[in-house]
């Protein structure tokens, strides 16, 4: 399961992927924290993405973790759109039948996807200003 969402995130969703084979299963949810890098008041953050090429890219990055780690089903949900404090911007699930494979695959995603997926965030500060962050670790 790879997709772009406008809408909330559902992480119970995501189990569906992972069908009824594996003994681990991790996920990750990234959150909508309050509180920015430098310190500012974060109220939202507004997502952009090049829908087709990020969805070919949650494939290989998938390609890429079972060639690492084995047979790992993953599944990769990004919203876009404004996402507010506390709510989920993207989830990764990976399921294998061990967890330390599950917990490898799982990582090497979330940070594959930070680093090369085509996403944008716009960072909205409680004073009114905006700034367009990099993808970030």
């Amino acid at each position: 399961m790879f997709r772009i969402v406008t809408d909330p995130i559902d992480p119970q969703q995501l189990a569906t992927a992972a069908g009824t084979g594996p003994g681990g299963i991790v996920t990750f949810l990234g959150i909508v924290r309050d509180v920015a890098d430098d310190g500012r008041r974060v109220t939202a953050l507004r997502y952009e993405a090049f829908e087709p090429m990020a969805l070919r890219e949650f494939e290989t990055i998938a390609d890429e973790a079972r060639e690492r780690f084995g047979d790992v089903v993953l599944a990769i949900v990004h919203r876009v759109g404004e996402v507010t404090v506390g709510e989920i911007a993207v989830a990764v699930l990976a399921a294998a039948r061990h967890r330390a494979a599950a917990f490898d695959a799982c990582r090497y995603a979330i940070d594959q996807l930070k680093e090369r997926a085509p996403i944008w965030k716009r960072e909205h500060y409680a004073d009114g200003t905006a700034a367009w962050r990099p993808g970030e670790a």
